[in-house]
């Protein structure tokens, strides 16, 4: 071939390059991806193993707990656990697509598990409290060589931990196959179903939180008008603020900032004799009807800041000595009033 037909074939083959080094990144990602994905759910399924068979199945044969301890603190662990055990020979194999199809069938286990998680915390919690013998157990376990130092509490979060992994690795794995591979379509299915579980625990999870956070400042709040009057509530901020009056000193108050609601609220005096360390309301402000304002404290200086709160009935003036703390009161009330308005 002469170098006048090498030089006029060279353009073409140019013209093919990017195509196909695009097509070797898509392929190096998607074998460093299955890769990831099947290294990381040997491990997975030897943690969901230690802990079926260390704690589950010897708590079931000895009796330490009742069955229903049992289940609040491992809800449905060792279906989990079976769902892996399909799932890896098909990862094992290279069969990608028809793993995953079989396994999405599976992932309502894990929102069973999300819904579960708070009472599983509070349950190894009161059960380490109070039984001796379970104590003990735990213990005993935890000490094994197999767990390398990991603690109950440690590996109880695993299947949620995972299912975050599932979600990235499943995502990764189906952008990076080519639509003509046999398993694009399962992929890209699963990735989808697995996407949807995980936004659906991530919602359970952020109501968990929402409740922990209502029934601490319920605690907090005393008086008979302070019960119920969090419930259902979606909890954003609380913190120390200063009231400044008319005239005379500026007070300082606790205010509780709530989706829909700014609670005030005075501390009862630290000698009180029935509720010390609490808090009584006086006053609950509507966010749909109010007006936020910086007075001042816009420089992000050192000095702190003014904020007013307009409410049909009343103008709230309230300052914080700490610049950033006010900010934070800032967006967080701007968050608050613009929720109420969609």
């Amino acid at each position: 071939m002469s170098t006048g037909q090498l030089g006029m074939e060279n353009p073409v083959l140019r013209a093919r390059c990017p195509v196909q080094e695009q097509r070797a990144r898509w392929e190096r990602k998607r074998a460093c991806t299955a890769r990831e994905l099947l290294e990381t759910e040997r491990r997975y399924q030897e943690q969901l193993g230690l802990v079926a068979t260390y704690f589950v199945g010897i708590l079931r044969a000895k009796g330490t707990l009742r069955p229903p301890e049992r289940q609040a603190l491992f809800g449905p662990w060792e279906l989990i656990y079976s769902a892996s055990q399909e799932l890896l020979p098909y990862l094992e194999g290279g069969h990608w697509g028809q793993g995953l199809e079989g396994f999405c069938p599976h992932l309502d286990l894990y929102t069973q598990f999300a819904a579960n998680a708070e009472k599983s915390r509070t349950t190894l919690q009161e059960q380490l409290k109070k039984s001796k013998r379970f104590r003990r157990f735990v213990r005993l376990q935890e000490g094994r060589p197999e767990f390398g130092g990991l603690r109950l509490q440690d590996l109880l979060p695993l299947p949620l931990q995972r299912l975050q992994q599932y979600e990235n690795l499943v995502v990764a794995l189906a952008e990076n196959t080519s639509p003509n591979s046999p398993d694009h379509q399962q992929l890209t299915r699963a990735a989808r179903l697995i996407s949807e579980t995980s936004q659906r625990v991530h919602t359970i999870g952020q109501k968990q939180k929402n409740d922990q956070h209502l029934r601490r400042v319920q605690a907090l709040l005393s008086g008979r008008q302070a019960k119920g009057l969090i419930s259902g509530r979606w909890f954003l901020r609380q913190g120390w603020l200063l009231v400044v009056p008319p005239s005379g000193k500026p007070r300082p108050r606790m205010f509780f900032l709530f989706s829909d609601v700014l609670l005030m609220a005075k501390p009862r005096p630290a000698l009180h004799l029935l509720q010390p360390g609490t808090f009584v309301c006086r006053a609950l402000y509507p966010m749909a009807q109010c007006q936020l304002h910086k007075v001042f404290g816009h420089s992000g200086g050192p000095c702190g800041g003014l904020l007013s709160l307009s409410f049909p009935h009343e103008t709230l003036l309230l300052m914080s000595t700490d610049q950033e703390e006010l900010v934070h009161w800032y967006r967080s009330l701007t968050l608050a009033i613009s929720s109420q308005k969609n």
